[in-house]
């Protein structure tokens, strides 16, 4: 039963409690959004979504970065309709097709250090493919299987990509990886995993990095590659420092060690550059792209130095490499994004949003810290009467978090959780967000704070 298919005499809010609890039962327990977001969606466009009670949010997610250009822009939309009313074909594994080139054209010219020296692979419809397929690549050109990677990192949930991510709670239950993961620590400020802080937390991160390296009693056998985020998405929206990814740049670099930077969802201008290494000047080895790289529709690719090309054929492959529309989506959002100067509106904006919310913070103890890049933010929710530790940082509070994401939804703002604890909200407005969509998500957003404030048990209003 969809919504426009409902009898004129059954109430809409019964008809979709009805709906979300057939879902309920027939989904399965790994259910997620569904979960904190129980509402019904039936239109959007832009940044508003409509759901089927007619009640109107602004969408904070935009498909978990998915949407760089908003719900249904008219860029994407008439592109996918051209392909459509065209008869071309929408399935074609690995074919070359005209869609194809047009993308892998348009991608080429997006990419750090200029188009020159890559290659690309199509890979699964799915981030976490791109990092299996950045993974193997790696381990095949340099004959060798482990892995570097980070405290906070987040590569996606199949075998591989799951392994090099760092949240303990998903990989508890299952059995180790079939490579070895070296895991070291990311230059987490607020929390800082030396106690310190600041640039020297940075500093000692990357000495710590040197000496994996170089000791030899450290235990770390020469690995494959060293696979980070340039922000971290999942684990907190915590930015590297550039300094620090220029050191790691360094270090793989005189290592033999290739670097795989997880663009997923920093990419296509986030971050206020078109990929987020920009901002540190760092050309990778290896860059994964999904989410906004399709326009809206699933797609992943790979872009990799040539040098390393040394797949036979099949190496990796997958059914869905040749979605189309997900081609000309992602190419209309490209040059869109390109040509319209969003890539410094998001920057512009960005900043505005951390600067209003550092205020915000001053007045609110249970914002403990707020970051970010673009627009791309996170606000670390902690006890606000909590103890703080040396460095000034006070208990996450992962239960006042979850009531602000529902004091917002009820004020028709759309937020997520990440980070530790699930204690960071974050926000990933689209780069067209305009002025007056950021004055209303930064008042609902300080309105929902307060409200979770005055209903949290133990502190004080």
């Amino acid at each position: 039963m969809v919504v426009s298919q409902l009898p004129s005499s059954a109430p809409v809010d019964q008809a979709i409690a009805d709906l979300l609890e057939r879902q309920e039962e027939r989904e399965s327990g790994a259910r997620t959004y569904a979960r904190s977001l129980p509402i019904l969606p039936v239109r959007a466009h832009g940044m508003v979504v409509e759901g089927a009670d007619g009640r109107r949010y602004l969408d904070c997610l935009s498909g978990a970065g998915t949407l760089a250009l908003g719900h249904n822009h008219p860029v994407v939309i008439d592109q996918i309709r051209r392909v459509l009313d065209s008869g071309a074909p929408l399935h074609v594994l690995d074919l070359g097709t005209f869609e194809k080139d047009e993308f892998t054209t348009t991608l080429l010219a997006t990419l750090p250090g200029g188009p020159d020296g890559w290659r690309l692979h199509f890979c699964g419809p799915a981030g976490t493919d791109a990092v299996e397929a950045a993974l193997k690549l790696t381990q095949t050109a340099t004959g060798r299987s482990g892995v570097l990677a980070f405290t906070g990192g987040y590569h996606g949930m199949t075998a591989g990509a799951l392994a090099v991510s760092a949240n303990v709670a998903l990989k508890t239950p299952l059995p180790p990886a079939a490579f070895e993961v070296t895991r070291l620590p990311f230059p987490y400020d607020y929390r800082c995993p030396f106690g310190v802080g600041g640039g020297m937390a940075a500093e000692i991160a990357a000495r710590y990095a040197e000496t994996m390296l170089t000791d030899s009693h450290s235990g770390v056998v020469p690995p494959a590659a060293m696979i980070l985020e340039a922000v971290q998405g999942e684990g907190g929206t915590v930015p590297a420092p550039d300094g620090w990814l220029r050191e790691m740049r360094r270090l793989t670099a005189v290592h033999g060690i290739p670097l795989i930077v997880d663009e997923v969802q920093t990419g296509v201008g986030r971050t206020g550059a078109f990929w987020a290494v920009e901002h540190s000047g760092v050309v990778p080895d290896v860059l994964v792209m999904s989410k906004a790289i399709g326009g809206s529709l699933p797609l992943a690719v790979i872009a990799y130095r040539q040098e390393l090309d040394t797949w036979r054929p099949g190496a990796h492959t997958g059914t869905f490499r040749g979605n189309q529309l997900a081609m000309v989506a992602g190419t209309a959002t490209m040059r869109h994004v390109r040509e319209n100067g969003l890539v410094e509106r998001a920057a512009l904006v960005g900043d505005r949003m951390l600067r209003e919310l550092r205020l915000l913070q001053g007045q609110q103890t249970a914002i403990g810290d707020v970051r970010g890049r673009g627009l791309m933010i996170g606000l670390e929710i902690v006890e606000p009467d909590g103890p703080a530790n040396p460095i000034g940082a006070r208990p996450a509070a992962p239960e006042l978090a979850r009531q602000i994401r529902g004091e917002c939804l009820a004020r028709g703002l759309i937020v997520e959780l990440g980070g530790r604890r699930d204690a960071v909200v974050r926000l990933l407005p689209p780069l067209i967000i305009t002025d007056a969509q950021v004055d209303t998500v930064l008042a609902r957003l300080a309105d929902a704070i307060q409200a979770a404030r005055r209903a949290y048990p133990g502190t004080r209003a």
